[in-house]
């Protein structure tokens, strides 16, 4: 059976102050107390924010030394890609998290292209130079469009031991399917929520404002024991961030597989 891993999607929330983190507890405590409760994060800053190399270095300072990061892929690399610069924009980001790398405490790279990035073969060109640029290290993709869900796909990601990640989200017109398939020693889970009326409207915060029930959590770590039974490693990460839902989830997820949260 494969080591399971299960965070959340973000830490810092001054809104989990109270829900996740006691009373009073300032910003730079945040992720110094979120790994006493669980032994990986999911970095998203990174998508709004190039990541310094400073700044990983702080945070892998703050953690235990075998506290796991994954990380969001860049904006420039998945949304806004520009042809001409999205190399160095690559490189700049690999250079970065070099202090993740070095004590060997990344997990994954995430990068996950939006419903906007369409599979045809200006974007599958697109999407094999980029894997090839971080070859290294170990990547998931998140596809938001279904076009991707196809055989070449995974045959594809399968033949560059790049995760395929699986979603949990609402299955509404136009998102892709809950499907989970073994393409990496890696195996990478994102839960979003469930939330069809808000997921395709203009209020992220609506879409990801969702609590899951005791009954979806147990199918969930059903389906993580069999995604875990092809797999060295399974990632999980709750996305609905709202309220210090992402952490309850997480908390009860845990005690469903019987998992340790801290390292």
């Amino acid at each position: 059976m494969a080591t399971i891993l299960i965070g959340t999607s973000g830490y810092s929330y001054n809104e989990w102050v109270g829900p996740v983190y006691p009373s009073g507890t300032r910003q730079d405590q945040f992720l110094s107390l979120y790994a006493t409760q669980f032994s990986t994060v999911e970095l998203n800053f990174s998508y709004y924010k190039m990541p310094e190399k400073k700044q990983l270095q702080m945070m892998k300072e703050s953690t235990p030394s075998s506290f796991g990061f994954s990380i969001k892929g860049h904006e420039s690399l998945t949304h806004t890609i520009d042809i001409e610069k999205w190399k160095e924009d690559a490189h700049t980001f690999i250079e970065a998290i070099e202090p993740l790398v070095d004590e060997g405490r990344l997990e994954a790279i995430l990068l996950q292209f939006p419903y906007s990035f369409h599979y045809e073969v200006n974007q599958r060109r697109y999407l094999d130079a980029l894997l090839r640029e971080f070859s290294p290290f170990p990547l998931a993709v998140e596809f938001r469009n279904s076009m991707w869900y196809n055989s070449r796909t995974i045959e594809a990601l399968s033949n560059r031991n790049v995760a395929f990640t699986s979603l949990d989200l609402p299955q509404t017109k136009g998102t892709p399917p809950m499907m989970d398939v073994h393409t990496s020693p890696i195996a990478y889970v994102r839960l979003h929520g469930r939330n069809g009326d808000s997921w395709w409207g203009s209020d992220a915060a609506s879409r990801y404002d969702y609590l899951y029930s005791t009954k979806e959590l147990e199918a969930i770590a059903a389906r993580i024991k069999t995604i875990g039974e092809k797999s060295k490693k399974v990632l999980v990460y709750f996305n609905n961030h709202r309220r210090g839902q992402a952490a309850n989830g997480a908390k009860e997820l845990m005690s469903l597989l019987c998992i340790k949260g801290s390292v």
